[in-house]
């Protein structure tokens, strides 16, 4: 059970976030691998077409030269001939990359000379590179249909990675979260690998023995103080009553009485500690019981009685659970004098089908017990007053024992709540 729970924001499985981050970089891999490909075939396509249009503009020069014929698709001042190849002014080979489609010829590259000097016309030779740029489509297209393909085959294995990954930090988690709930036996144990995932939980498996061995030594030495008092105490209280009436017999009474009752909640919180109190249930009418322990505490306390379909109901025709109900009215006892002692007038208590909710109209709980619960011999801000402490720590120790929730929160309006839910 917990007490005081924490609202957590949405949160993302890290299987999803590993599997996602694997993902993107196969995509990302695959998209520069694809554009890689691309533009080293591309040039190539370029550099041989280029190649095969010099080596066939040089051989038509040379028949040119001999015969005068035009072989090798050689053509003098062809019409498609680019502006750039036109202009030629020396009698070098040049070529010329032509980006237009006419009909089947699709991209080509032109090589050109001038046979005559400047005056002279223009050989040139063009090399079609439409069916190599197709071939280069659909080697593009490949290698999307097989970057796709391993992306799709790739990502369950990555859910199943990370699926691996995120169960022993979950393991982890949960290991934690039992230890803050109190279950200072839970240990992660040894995990798979040697990695920070395994790092993480030795840590926290050391974490916990350390918090063991501190807590079992803090609750020991509170038990064996509690039971070495528990004497020297009673003898007080008889050596008082021994003592002739007056002020100072009534003040030092008091005073043995207070340490009487520290005595015994210590005593309390010693065998809650060591899980000896076992509840003794029985049905009883909740409002009935929470009205005589309000009353036993003798504190000007109003109780209210409600249920689904009356505004109010008599005590006794309150609902009727079963529970301990000498520890109930503990719980309820405790919560009202906490209130009285910390908070402020009016003091209220509501009974409301199996819920019982204890306000008053003083500063609130403070954030560190909202956050971490009570503590004893802590009671937050000097403001809520003095005292020990171990009120709210037995009340939740005995909410614990009889599996109800005791939640503390504060009052839009001011003023600290206790509710506590039976089951």
């Amino acid at each position: 059970m917990r007490p005081f729970p924490r609202t957590l924001p949405d949160r993302v499985s890290l299987r999803w976030k590993i599997a996602a981050l694997a993902a993107a970089t196969a995509c990302l891999v695959a998209a520069a691998v694809g554009a890689l490909v691309h533009v080293w075939t591309a040039r190539d396509i370029r550099g041989r077409a280029e190649a095969q249009a010099l080596n066939s503009l040089y051989a038509a020069m040379e028949v040119h030269r001999r015969t005068g014929t035009l072989t090798n698709g050689a053509d003098l001042d062809p019409a498609g001939l680019p502006a750039s190849l036109r202009r030629l002014t020396d009698t070098s080979r040049h070529t010329a990359y032509d980006g237009r489609v006419d009909g089947n010829l699709g991209p080509s590259v032109w090589a050109a000379v001038r046979t005559d000097g400047p005056g002279g016309r223009v050989l040139a030779v063009q090399v079609n590179m439409g069916p190599e740029l197709h071939d280069l489509q659909r080697l593009d297209v490949t290698m999307t249909v097989a970057s796709l393909a391993a992306l799709v085959a790739a990502t369950p294995v990555a859910v199943y990675g990370a699926g691996l990954l995120a169960r022993r930090l979950r393991r982890v988690s949960e290991t934690a979260g039992r230890i803050s709930a109190g279950d200072l036996d839970a240990r992660t144990g040894p995990t798979k690998g040697r990695d920070e995932v395994a790092d993480i939980a030795a840590t926290v498996d050391l974490m916990a023995d350390s918090l063991s061995r501190r807590l079992r030594t803090e609750r020991q030495f509170t038990a064996d103080v509690a039971h070495e008092l528990r004497t020297p105490v009673g003898g007080l209280l008889a050596a008082v009553d021994l003592l002739p009436p007056g002020e100072t017999e009534d003040l030092l009474r008091a005073r043995v009485r207070d340490l009487r009752g520290l005595v015994e909640d210590l005593l309390e919180i010693s065998r809650l500690d060591a899980g000896a109190e076992r509840p003794v249930r029985a049905h009883v009418p909740l409002g009935a019981v929470v009205a005589e322990a309000v009353a036993r505490t003798g504190l000007d306390t109003r109780v209210t009685v409600t249920g689904p379909g009356a505004a109010a109901r008599a005590v006794e025709t309150a609902q009727t659970v079963e529970t301990d109900p000498r520890r109930l009215e503990r719980i309820v006892g405790n919560l009202v004098i906490n209130a009285h002692r910390h908070g402020a007038a009016p003091v209220e208590v509501t009974v409301e089908g199996r819920t019982v909710v204890v306000r008053d109209h003083g500063p609130g709980f403070p954030r560190d017990i909202l956050l971490g619960g009570p503590r004893r011999f802590h009671t937050g801000a000097a403001e809520r007053g003095s005292g020990h402490g171990l009120g709210l720590t037995i009340a939740l120790g005995q909410a614990r024992l009889l599996d109800a929730e005791l939640r503390l929160d504060n009052a839009p309006d001011g003023g600290a709540v206790a509710t506590l839910r039976l089951p």
